[in-house]
């Protein structure tokens, strides 16, 4: 496997497997972005190239992570013992600078996120946020590792906020979504089956799955599995209309965790934690 710098149609990191024909594309100055992955032929994940490349708009496509929260807060106030800070929506992995190398066993990258004067301000912890993402035959590997390096208890949640090209929004259905689901948009809960009806309009929604998450687009005859691990077992979808694109977002805490407590993770001074996730994409034909 290789890994090189390429210019077009955007600076990027690529990393593919020759004999397979897969490949990453990895953007760490933008947030540890995996911007692109192309799997038997499909390029499966979905970016708004004419938004990224302007830096001023937030980024549309890809992979964003969502750290060290999930969500938003009220007010974007985050009340600790240290005192109260301003922490945006998801927090700021997504907006900063990453460092990135080939990992030692050859089958990916590594891109890590440390504590700077700026997250001090929004987060009053030292931190290591590794993650590592693998190709593996048919599938993308992805595993977090989250490091407390202060004197104090660390409190965090984690997600990814992967966007997915579709054939249509009219095209494709779910599979393994349980009955019932916390919509977003209204903060009720309310039936799985109903919002399903609303792909196309645009949902927002969280739910609580016990297994596997796959997406058959029918039309383009592909399908893609979102297999979970514990902590990061929860899934939000999320829909923008008439972008031809769903995300599938697994998380390890719904919105306000660190306030209410629901799933809030916590790690001792020196502690370190691993969350993995793993999409499995499967075609009829190669494209």
């Amino acid at each position: 496997m290789s890994l090189i710098q390429r210019e077009t149609p955007y600076p990027h990191w690529e990393f593919s497997d020759p004999a397979s024909g897969d490949l990453l594309r990895v953007v760490p100055e933008r947030g540890g972005l995996i911007s692109g992955w192309r799997c038997a032929g499909h390029e499966v994940v979905y970016l708004d190239l004419e938004r990224f490349l302007d830096p001023a708009q937030s980024v549309r496509g890809g992979f964003p992570v969502l750290f060290p929260i999930t969500g938003g807060l009220p007010d974007n106030r985050l009340p600790l013992p240290q005192g109260v800070f301003n922490l945006g929506q998801h927090g700021f992995a997504r907006q900063l600078p990453w460092r990135m190398e080939a990992l030692a066993d050859g089958a990916g990258v590594q891109m890590q996120l440390g504590e700077t004067h700026e997250t001090f301000k929004a987060y009053p912890f030292w931190f290591l946020l590794t993650m590592e993402v693998r190709l593996a035959p048919g599938a993308l590997e992805i595993t977090a590792i989250v490091e407390n390096r202060g004197s104090d208890t660390m409190p965090f949640s984690f997600g990814l906020h992967p966007y997915f090209n579709l054939s249509s929004l009219e095209s494709v259905r779910f599979e393994g979504l349980p009955a019932q689901c916390l919509n977003h948009l209204t903060m009720e809960d309310t039936s799985t089956a109903d919002q399903m009806e609303r792909l196309a309009s645009g949902i927002d929604l969280l739910v609580r799955p016990t297994g596997a998450v796959r997406l058959v687009d029918g039309a383009a005859g592909t399908s893609l599995e979102l297999q979970l691990s514990h902590p990061l077992d929860l899934v939000v979808l999320w829909t923008e209309p008439p972008r031809a694109m769903v995300c599938i977002e697994p998380w390890s805490a719904p919105r306000q965790a660190l306030l209410s407590g629901d799933r809030k993770l916590e790690l001792s001074p020196g502690a370190s934690t691993r969350l993995h996730t793993r999409y499995a994409f499967t075609a009829t034909q190669r494209a």
